[in-house]
């Protein structure tokens, strides 16, 4: 852009409504003026060319300094405006002042299911009892690819509920984000259901809970901040699959695995049918492309007329328009051992003999799996010290 007469420049910007941090105002237009002073009458013992010069990069500059106020200015000005904006309504739970839920926790921890290792005593398949929390976005009980809290670690390993109660309280007091805690009975092996209710509010409606799988290192099911509002009306129904989650805590694979503490802590990961990727972890089946569900949880919106009925535990029945899953098989190949080394060739001397090897079972077969091979091996050899 070029102008004739910088010495009478003047840049006016008229903007919309006044922004919260913007300062100017939406009537009057801002004005900013670039009036560089006159050339003085008096320039020294400098020739006048060199003067002219002189001034008119003076000039030039103070064009520009003027430019950057003014844009400056406008962003300054925009973004005022922006962030007076109201936050989009999807992230506001607008549903009547609470809502009452049946939370139902049904164990699908089956040796039909999770074949490999199944704990069949001392002690066999289990649930802990179920611990959660209704709260906000400000907090948050465990999250997948984080480190699990002390609370969370001493749950998970250990079934001890305390340390985590004192952590949702204390977040509650100081930054107002928990509603309410609630917990259900253990289920005392692999397949039962356990129920109780929750309470769930505009500013809270968001629900977390883990149970323990006993016995396992350090293993636990869970949801992580389930959202029961859907705008200005609370779910009626929700219903999720759950897998195995490890708390990072501890460096098992197996399920009666010895306490051995995992230093540095990781982080905490889904469990899948190849993920440990180790023959010895008790989820290992690399045939399967996921591993069947262990757990479910159903929540379901309770009427006002269904409010303080005390029902521990409920049969779902299926919809007309469902179909009941079948019970997964999952099929599991034997495991053997590496062969022993060649026994001693027997046999009568200066004629042909045969020496054996041997392995064991270490995994045996189930559901359809592909069944064990020989344990035995012989092959022809030469008897030896023949005299």
């Amino acid at each position: 852009m070029i102008f004739a007469n910088l010495e009478s420049l003047k840049i006016a910007i008229i903007v919309g409504p006044k922004g919260p941090s913007s300062g100017i105002n939406s009537k009057t237009p801002t004005v900013f003026s670039c009036r560089p002073t006159q050339l003085p009458a008096k320039a020294g013992a400098l020739p006048l060319p060199v003067l002219q010069r002189k001034w008119k990069g003076m000039e030039n500059l103070m064009f520009v300094y003027c430019s950057c106020k003014v844009i400056w200015t406008v962003l300054v000005t925009i973004l005022g405006y922006a962030s007076s904006l109201p936050v989009g309504d999807d992230s506001i739970c607008t549903a009547e002042e609470l809502a009452k839920y049946r939370i139902i926790f049904i164990g699908k921890w089956s040796q039909t299911a999770f074949p490999k290792q199944y704990p069949l005593y001392r002690p066999p398949a289990q649930w802990s009892s179920l611990l959660g929390v209704t709260h906000s976005p400000d907090y948050s009980m465990w999250k997948k690819n984080e480190y699990a809290s002390n609370g969370v670690r001493d749950f998970a390993e250990k079934g001890e509920a305390w340390a985590l109660m004192k952590e949702i309280e204390e977040a509650g007091e100081k930054i107002q984000s928990v509603h309410g805690i609630f917990s259900a009975p253990a289920i005392t092996s692999g397949t039962g259901q356990t129920s109780t209710e929750l309470e769930v509010h505009p500013r809270h409606p968001l629900v977390s809970f883990v149970v323990r799988i006993v016995p396992s290192p350090d293993w636990f099911v869970g949801i992580d901040s389930l959202n029961l509002c859907e705008g200005d009306r609370w779910m009626d129904e929700v219903s999720v699959d759950l897998y195995p989650y490890d708390a990072g805590t501890d460096s098992g694979f197996t399920f009666s695995s010895p306490n051995f503490a995992t230093i540095p802590q990781e982080t905490v990961q889904e469990i899948t049918c190849s993920s440990p990727s180790h023959p010895a972890n008790s989820f290992y089946y690399p045939k399967l492309k996921i591993l069947p569900p262990i757990a479910q949880v159903t929540m379901v919106k309770l009427k006002k007329s269904q409010l303080g009925l005390s029902a521990p535990y409920i049969n779902l029945p299926a919809k007309s328009n469902e179909i009941i899953d079948s019970v997964s098989e999952t099929p599991l190949d034997c495991e053997v051992s590496q062969w022993s080394s060649w026994g001693l060739c027997r046999g009568v001397c200066r004629e042909t003999g045969t020496k054996i090897r041997t392995r064991f079972v270490l995994l045996q077969p189930a559901n359809n799996g592909m069944p064990c091979p020989n344990l035995d091996e012989e092959t022809p050899c030469e008897p030896e010290n023949c005299v």
